[in-house]
């Protein structure tokens, strides 16, 4: 028996080992059995279903990278995106392995691709506005090339590891940035309709939705169910379970792919939740708190997001928000006094993602802290014209509350009430507000930051507003009184505002602020304000007696100092620096003196005043006047542009549109009415010096005037009338007069654009000339003239030139055989032109140059492009003429003697959408008749 026994186990051993050792030569032998073949028709295979460009280093066969799976390794892997994205990345891999099913390749001699592993990879997903996408790159069965390889994708499992996906979807407005991204799917993979079981998990997610961010590194643990048509891209959420940090959220719904953009039935939900466990889904600045804080309760939270998104047809789906908490408590660091009976209903919903419809309801919030309370109840449809209804009232010591939350880096005390009751509609453009009585008061405020080391202190505050029927007219605000002190500082302001329609307004401010310590109590690290201000001032009057002119009813008053004050304007991209100030107010005036500024390279001294700056404050449409005097050593215009500052906002009224192109114009207040003689020593643009500026400027509803400007240029004496009107932050309006006597024509081809490209010829020019010019025109958004725009007339006055190298008038030496008429000294003449739809129409012109006497007149343009008419009238007196016509172009002219038949140059007519050219034509003017003007 035992030997029987031992027989049958050497037996079974031997035979397993056999079985083993096949199954590991097998291992072997099979990438050597196929050397290079299996990889070259996986490369052939991904070449031609793969749109996007693909590039790796080298590929490997192997059973052992993805045990037991035998693996078509591709290393250093990168695949290019589909259009419009067809020069961005879509993912780039250490590796991506494909998956070869083995029992195909032994008996159907077929490489049936089942598998796809994709290892420390980043994976750039970009969708556009229009909803285009990048990961477009495989091309389906219909439109793939055809394959004879036998090489075929039947997937039944994804698997990707260590990877960072990002995902921005500017249709959507959606960015997601995954960082340790690990991920397996299984399924059917090869079915048109199959359900993907999916593993992910997640070190760090970030959620971003229309800007706003919403999830930051947060842990994602999920486990989901997803169906899958691949007909049509539709996606059914049937079972999907995560965790975030240690929040459980269950989703479901539908996410059908439509051609330009997509339709989604999503909802997300997390039912009897523990209170604490939503706060580990929160940024993480809250996760730290949290482990000093102790919180209980029950909470609910909602997101739904349904519709239809369409860019073509500008639909976009319905967004959602609910979120409930019951019985909460939160003690922080075991706070004698805990927040408790926490109660929250609140939801929100963006309907089409619109914010004019944005509905706020806040049916309860309740909190006690010892036997303080907080109740509110507000609910809210709209933006512009908002249906309000607000029901709030507190008692709170705001030490205790302080000490039961643990505000982060702030620390206050006081005595906190209110109690405000609103209710109807504001639309400030029908005057309306709703009806409303409350207070809200603080007593012995006391506030301190971790960025600076004293307090704002002594802080009172009485604010009341009441109004009995919904309009304007019976609105008042008054704050009687408010007050602080800051080291050692104290500050106070009075404020009573009535019968908005015509504001009454008694305001008093007085004290002494250091503007950068105060801004320190608040700042962020890295950011700096310094500045100083000293109030001592009173308003009191009425809007419509400012309007009217009745400034001896107005009683404005007192003085106001700056120092070292950095301000932002919303009509420039860089922040002014006033250096000093003094202002002092008289009844409707406010007086500047002593004012000086920088604002990047410029700096700028100024005395005058404004006028009706209190209505300009009060009223939406208030305008304000003024009048200064203005002294620079330099102002460089550039630094005004709209566009240097990335993201800047036009001014509110200001013309606004996207820039066409460049920067940004020099952006206008329309709402202004304001005179400055100036007086600048030097003023740059673009590359160009202007030297001694004097003259008047005029600012008034939106528009730029010049009035006897003066200044030195390429050392003349250049004098300008006229006006300049931005129309948004791309295009601008200008109009102006050049009279210019005696300037170098050689250093005015060299250094000023526009004279460049309207007098093209001047290129070997040298000499002085004279210049009288009206000309108006667009400027686009790099303050450059749009040419076809241009439109003027004027004279050009030779004083003494010398064309030398011009290669018209050689053209016409060698083609008549008249050597005087090259490289020729001229003087003494005048040249009348007009502009008009890029091209210069030039005025019969008389010269004579050395024995010869020479009449010309016609066309050219901006291009270049020729088509004038000449007489070359021959020694002793011109009496014999040669006629000659000259078309071609400035580089080469083409001349015929004895011809009167030129070609119509290129016209190109200026729209405020677009240029439209017209195709030249072939004339045949009569002797006499000069060119057809445009």
């Amino acid at each position: 028996m035992k030997s029987g026994f031992k027989n049958i186990v050497l037996k079974v051993l031997k035979i397993s080992g056999i079985s083993i050792g096949v199954i590991l030569l097998a291992l072997f032998l099979i990438p050597i059995a196929f050397p290079g073949q299996i990889a070259e028709k996986v490369k052939d295979f991904a070449n031609k279903k793969l749109e996007g460009e693909l590039n790796f280093k080298e590929a490997n066969l192997s059973f052992f990278n993805h045990f037991p799976s035998l693996t078509v390794t591709l290393n250093d892997f990168s695949l290019k995106g589909s259009a419009p994205y067809k020069n961005e990345t879509l993912i780039k891999s250490d590796e991506v392995a494909f998956g070869i099913n083995v029992m195909s390749l032994i008996f159907d001699n077929s490489i049936k691709i089942d598998k796809i592993f994709v290892s420390n990879a980043e994976m750039n997903v970009l969708v556009n506005e229009k909803g285009e996408a990048n990961y477009n790159v495989y091309i389906s069965d219909k439109n793939a090339p055809k394959d004879s390889s036998g090489t075929s994708l039947r997937l039944e499992k994804i698997a990707i590891e260590n990877s960072h996906l990002v995902y921005n979807d500017k249709s959507a407005k959606i960015l997601i940035d995954a960082k340790g991204f690990n991920y397996v799917g299984n399924g059917g993979l090869d079915k048109a309709i199959f359900d993907l079981y999916t593993e992910a998990k997640i070190d760090s997610f970030d959620f971003s939705f229309a800007g706003e961010e919403y999830l930051k590194n947060k842990k994602i643990d999920a486990d989901l169910i997803t169906q899958i048509n691949t007909n049509s891209l539709a996606f059914v959420f049937r079972q999907n379970n995560l965790i975030v940090n240690k929040l459980p959220v269950e989703f479901l719904g539908k996410l059908d792919f439509l051609k330009n953009g997509y339709d989604i039935d999503f909802s997300a939900k997390s039912d009897d939740s523990n209170l604490n466990d939503l706060f580990t889904a929160l940024p993480p600045q809250y996760v730290e708190w949290l482990e000093k804080t102790k919180v209980k309760g029950r909470t609910d939270l909602m997101l739904t997001f349904k519709g239809r998104y369409s860019a073509a047809t500008n639909s976009k789906p319905d967004l959602a928000f609910a979120m409930n908490i019951r019985k909460g408590y939160i003690s922080y660091k075991e706070s004698p006094f805990p927040t408790s009976n926490i109660e929250m209903k609140f939801k929100t919903k963006l309907p089409s993602l619109n914010t004019d419809s944005l509905i706020v309801d806040l049916d309860t919030l309740f909190f006690n802290v010892d036997k303080d309370f907080l109740g509110a109840r507000i609910h809210s449809k709209g933006m512009k014209n908002i249906a309000l209804s607000a029901d709030v009232k507190s008692k709170l010591d705001l030490s205790k509350l302080n000490r039961a939350i643990g505000l982060q880096n702030l620390d206050m005390k006081g005595l906190f009430s209110a109690k405000i009751k609103a209710k109807g509609v504001y639309n400030a453009s029908r005057h309306l507000f709703p009806k409303a009585d409350g207070f809200v008061n603080l007593e012995n405020g006391w506030l301190k930051t971790s960025y600076y080391p004293n307090p704002i202190e002594h802080i009172q505050f009485k604010g009341k507003i009441k109004n009995t029927t919904g309009l304007y007219k019976d609105l008042n605000v008054s704050l009687t009184p408010a007050s602080f002190s800051f080291e050692g500082n104290p500050i106070y302001v009075q404020a009573a505002l009535s019968d908005f329609d015509n504001i009454h307004y008694d305001i008093k401010a007085k004290g002494n602020l250091d503007v950068g310590k105060i801004y320190k109590v608040f700042a962020q690290k890295g950011l700096s304000v310094n500045g100083f201000i000293k109030a001592d001032v009173a308003f009191k009057g009425t809007q419509s007696d400012a309007m009217s002119g009745r400034y001896d009813r107005l009683d404005n008053k007192g003085t106001l100092l700056v120092q070292n004050i950095v301000t932002v304007s919303k009509y420039f991209p860089k922040p002014f620096l006033i250096k000093e100030g003094s202002f002092t107010f008289d009844r409707d005036k406010m007086w500047f003196k002593t004012f000086m500024a920088n604002y990047g390279q410029s700096d700028f001294a100024m005395d005058g005043y404004l006028q009706n700056a209190i209505n300009f404050v009060l009223a939406e449409k208030g305008t304000l006047k003024g009048n200064f005097s203005v002294h620079s050593d330099f102002i460089n215009v550039d630094e005004f542009m709209s566009g240097t500052n990335e993201g800047q906002v036009p001014p509110s009224g200001a013309k606004q549109a996207k820039p066409a192109t460049g920067e940004g114009v020099v952006l206008l207040p329309v709402n202004t009415a304001l005179s400055l003689a100036a007086n600048v020593k030097k003023v740059s643009f673009e590359g160009l010096d202007l030297n001694n500026l004097a003259g008047n400027l005029a600012l008034e509803e939106g528009k730029l005037k010049l009035k006897n400007t003066s200044f030195n240029l390429i050392d003349s004496r250049l004098m300008i009338d006229g006006a300049y009107d931005d129309i948004n932050t791309g295009k601008a309006n200008f109009d102006l007069r050049f009279l210019a006597k005696d300037f170098n024509v050689k250093k005015a081809y060299n250094e000023i654009r526009l004279f460049k490209e309207l007098v093209s010829a001047a290129e070997n020019a040298e000499g002085i000339i004279s210049v009288d010019y009206k000309l108006k025109g667009v400027l686009d958004g790099a303050m450059q003239p749009i040419m076809p725009s241009l439109q003027g007339n004027g004279v050009i006055s030779v004083r003494k030139v010398k064309m030398k190298g011009f290669r018209l008038l050689g053209a016409v030496s060698k083609k008549t055989g008249s050597d005087g008429i090259n490289d020729p000294d001229l003087s003494a003449f005048d040249i009348k032109s007009s502009i008009r739809n890029n091209v210069i129409t030039v005025e019969e012109t008389k010269v004579k140059v050395a024995l010869f006497r020479l009449k010309f007149n016609g066309e050219t343009n901006f291009d270049g492009q020729l088509n004038l008419r000449m007489r070359l009238g021959l020694p002793p007196l011109g009496i014999i003429g040669i006629p000659v016509v000259i078309t071609g172009t400035n580089d080469k002219p083409v001349v015929k003697i004895f011809s009167k038949t030129g070609k119509e140059v290129e016209k190109t007519e200026f729209t405020e959408d677009k240029s439209v050219s017209a195709p030249p034509a072939t004339t045949e003017p009569k002797a006499e008749e000069s060119p057809k003007k445009p």
